[in-house]
């Protein structure tokens, strides 16, 4: 299905009827599944060791988060790039700190482990005492800006361009684009299939990549998929982002009221 560019944000959707609720949901975590089976097909070499994939092993968490979250169309997607291990690696929620996933967004269930689990990144799910800065800086955001989880929830969603978690043999995380180029590209097909598939699921008028590389990314699949979806970018809240660490929120707000988004949380 085509998007019109130039909607508003805030409009009706048009056109054929859209599944709802419950439905909406299935459909959305069939398609992960889906993906899941492609990904298990993918093999990572040097200097990746560790591979984590919090959609197998924190399955129950992930599915609350789209069951509560996702049961009808959203104008806007925020995108992030892939998990953190103190974030959606213990909750299976994007940008998932523990502490925001548990007390705001009321999420609940267990979490087992991965297949390999590095000594230095233990999987504890929704009791790990670590703090993920940029989930906390992210959902504490919205926290502030909404009454309540669906206040942000009626009109937007927020998915990972990738599942996986990468570390090398010390523990160090590693993004999609530390992979070496052939497994790089293998994995970033996959994941810019679902990222079409989860637009095209979700009527899905704005795309807002929380960083360069998933604005990028976005692009670049969207329009290999034939799909005119707004595409737009938010500074990642990264504490490794000198300039996140002087004011993210503010810096997010102001972004996001550019963008004409306040109004969805708020209205």
């Amino acid at each position: 299905m085509m998007e019109q560019p130039d909607a508003p944000l805030g409009a009706t959707p048009v056109g054929p009827s859209f599944p709802q609720g419950d439905v909406l949901a299935t459909q959305f975590l069939e398609a992960e599944l889906e993906q899941n089976v492609r990904l298990r097909e993918l093999s990572f070499l040097d200097p990746v060791c560790y591979v984590y994939n919090p959609l197998e092993y924190a399955w129950e968490p992930h599915e609350d988060y789209v069951k509560r979250y996702c049961r009808s169309p959203k104008e806007v997607l925020f995108l992030g790039m892939n998990p953190g291990p103190f974030g959606m690696a213990q909750t299976g929620v994007p940008f998932g700190e523990v502490r925001h996933v548990r007390e705001w967004l009321q999420i609940r269930g267990q979490v087992s482990k991965p297949a390999q689990e590095h000594p230095k990144r233990p999987v504890l799910g929704l009791e790990c005492p670590q703090t993920e800065v940029s989930g906390a800086r992210f959902w504490g955001l919205f926290r502030s800006l909404c009454p309540g989880p669906e206040a942000f929830f009626r009109r937007c969603f927020v998915h990972n361009h990738c599942p996986l978690l990468f570390m090398s043999q010390s523990g160090k995380n590693l993004t999609p684009a530390d992979l070496p180029a052939a497994q790089r590209e293998r994995l970033l097909q996959v994941c810019d299939d679902g990222l079409a598939q989860a637009v095209r699921l979700l009527s899905v008028a704005m795309v807002i990549g929380v960083g360069r590389f998933a604005e990028q990314r976005a692009r670049k699949a969207l329009a290999s998929a034939g799909l005119q979806v707004r595409v737009e970018g938010l500074m990642h809240p990264s504490p490794r982002n000198p300039q996140a660490n002087r004011g993210w929120e503010a810096i997010a707000k102001a972004r996001l009221e550019e963008l004409r988004v306040l109004p969805l949380l708020t209205g």
